[in-house]
C-alpha cells in the first residue's frame, strides 16, 4: 500500500513537472527576443549603447520592483494562482506591443516590456521555488537544473523566431527614409510595425492559452512554506528567525544572483553587435542574430549535463569552476579577434548554464517556512539585469564592445566565491541587548 502511494505520488509529481516546464520554456524564448529586440530598437530610434539598453533596464527592473509582492502572492494564494496571474499579466504586456510599433513610440515599448516582464517576475516566484520542491530534497538542484534545460531551449528557438520575422525588415535611416516616395515609406513604416506586432501577438495568445490549461489541470497542492534542504548538509534554520533577511548564505546568493544575472544579460544583449563587428564576424544584423541560438543552445546542453552530473558531484564545486572556466572565455574573446573571439563568447553559454539554478538551490538551502520570501529576494536579484547592461552600454560607448566585457568578467569572479565559501548555509545571530 506504501509502495503504491509513493507511485502514484512520484507519477503525480511527473505530470506536474511535465506541465510546469511549458512555462521555463515560454519565459526564456520571451526574455532571450530581448536581445533581438535591441538591435532593432538601436537601428529604429538610432541608439547608442546606453539607451539601447533601456530595454533591458525597463524588463529587469520589473524583477526588482514586483519579486516582493509576487512572493505576498505565492503566500497568500498558492503557486497555481500565481502562476496564471503571471501569464495572463506577460500577455496583456505583449498586447502594448501592438501599439508601440504602431506609433513608433520606444516609451511605449519600455512600458510594455515593464509589464511583460512584471508578469514573468512572478512566473518565475512561483515556478522556481514549486520545481524544487517537487521531488526529493537531495535532487533540488538537478530537478531545477532541467527544468532550466527546458528553460533554454526557449532561448535557443527564439533567435531563429525573432531573426526571421523581426530582423528580417532591414531598418532604414532618416536621410534612406527622405530619398523614398511617401507611399514607399508608409509601406515600409507598415512593414517595419508588423514585424514587431505579429509575434508578440502570437505570444500573448500562447500565454492566455496555457494560463486557460493550468486553470483547469489540477497541480499538487504544496504549501509554499514547505522546507528545502541540500545534500550537502543543509540545516533548517526555520526556528531561529522571523526574516528571510537573517540567512547569511541567502544574502549572499541574492548578491551572485544579481551579478550573474546581469553578466548573462550583457553578453547576450552585446552578442549580436559583437558578432556583426568587422574585425569579429563581419555579417550583417539579421545573421548575427541567428547565432544567439549556439550560445543559448550550448546552455540548454550545458543544463542536461548539470542535471545529471550534479547528482554525483557537488553542485558548489561545479559552480566554481563553471565561473572560472567562462572567465577564461571572456579574457579570450577580450584579447583576440576573428572566429577565436566569436568562438569563446559563444561558448560562454554552455558554462552559464548551471549557474542560476544552483546559486538559486544553494541560497534557499533550509529556509523552510522562508522560502516564499526567499524566493521573491533571489528574484528580485534578478534587477541585475537592469544595471549591468547599461554599465556595460556606457563602458562600450566609451571603450568600445571588448573592453567592455571586463565588467562581466569581475561578476563571475564573485560567482566562483559564492561556490567556493559563499553558499555555505549559516545565519546572522541577532544582537543580544
Amino acid at each position: 500500500m506504501k509502495e503504491n502511494t509513493l507511485i502514484d505520488k512520484t507519477s503525480k509529481y511527473s505530470s506536474a513537472l511535465a506541465v510546469l516546464t511549458s512555462l521555463f520554456f515560454m519565459w526564456g524564448f520571451i526574455t532571450c527576443l530581448n536581445d533581438i529586440m535591441i538591435p532593432h530598437l538601436k537601428a529604429a530610434f538610432e541608439l547608442n549603447y546606453t539607451k539601447a539598453m533601456f530595454i533591458q533596464l525597463s524588463f529587469f527592473t520589473a524583477y526588482f520592483i514586483a519579486s516582493l509582492p509576487s512572493g505576498r502572492i505565492v503566500e497568500r494564494w498558492g503557486y497555481k494562482t500565481g502562476i496564471i496571474i503571471g501569464l495572463l499579466t506577460a500577455a496583456f504586456g505583449c498586447l502594448l506591443f501592438y501599439p508601440a510599433a504602431g506609433t513608433q513610440s520606444y516609451a511605449i515599448f519600455l512600458i510594455a516590456l515593464f509589464i511583460l516582464a512584471s508578469g514573468i517576475t512572478l512566473l518565475q516566484v512561483a515556478a522556481n521555488p514549486y520545481v524544487a520542491i517537487l521531488g526529493k530534497p537531495e535532487n533540488a538542484s538537478s530537478r531545477l537544473s532541467l527544468a532550466q534545460a527546458i528553460n533554454s531551449f526557449g532561448h535557443t528557438t527564439a533567435p531563429l523566431f525573432g531573426s526571421f520575422l523581426i530582423l528580417s525588415t532591414v531598418v532604414k535611416s532618416p536621410v534612406e527614409l527622405s530619398l523614398m516616395k511617401p507611399a514607399d515609406v508608409e509601406s515600409y513604416r507598415i512593414a517595419e510595425a508588423s514585424s514587431v506586432q505579429i509575434p508578440y501577438l502570437i505570444l500573448a495568445g500562447t500565454l492566455i492559452l496555457i494560463a486557460l490549461l493550468i486553470s483547469f489541470y489540477r497541480l499538487p497542492k504544496i504549501n509554499a512554506a514547505q522546507s528545502i534542504s541540500s545534500a550537502e548538509g543543509g540545516t533548517n534554520f526555520d526556528h531561529l528567525h522571523a526574516s528571510a533577511w537573517r540567512y547569511r548564505h541567502l544574502v549572499l546568493g541574492m548578491i551572485g544572483i544579481f551579478l550573474y544575472v546581469g553578466a548573462e544579460v550583457a553578453i547576450g544583449s552585446f552578442l549580436v553587435n559583437y558578432i556583426s563587428q568587422p574585425s569579429i564576424g563581419a555579417m550583417s544584423i539579421a545573421e548575427a542574430g541567428r547565432y544567439l541560438s549556439f550560445y543559448w543552445g550550448s546552455a540548454m546542453v550545458g543544463r542536461f549535463i548539470g542535471s545529471a552530473v550534479m547528482r554525483y558531484i557537488s553542485p558548489a564545486k561545479i559552480l566554481t569552476f563553471n565561473a572560472c572556466a567562462v572567465i577564461v572565455l571572456i579574457l579570450v574573446a577580450i584579447f583576440s579577434t576573428g572566429h577565436v573571439s566569436m568562438i569563446a563568447i559563444l561558448s560562454v553559454g554552455l558554462f552559464n548554464s548551471i549557474m542560476f539554478p544552483t546559486i538559486f538551490t544553494l541560497a534557499i538551502d533550509g529556509l523552510g517556512k522562508h522560502t516564499g520570501q526567499a524566493s521573491g529576494i533571489l528574484c528580485m536579484a534578478i534587477v541585475g539585469g537592469a544595471v549591468i547592461p547599461v554599465l556595460q552600454g556606457m563602458l562600450a560607448d566609451n571603450f568600445g564592445i571588448q573592453l567592455a566585457f571586463f565588467l562581466p568578467v569581475l561578476c563571475y569572479g564573485y560567482v566562483a566565491f559564492y561556490g567556493l565559501k559563499g553558499h555555505l548555509p549559516a545565519f546572522k545571530k541577532a544582537a543580544v541587548s
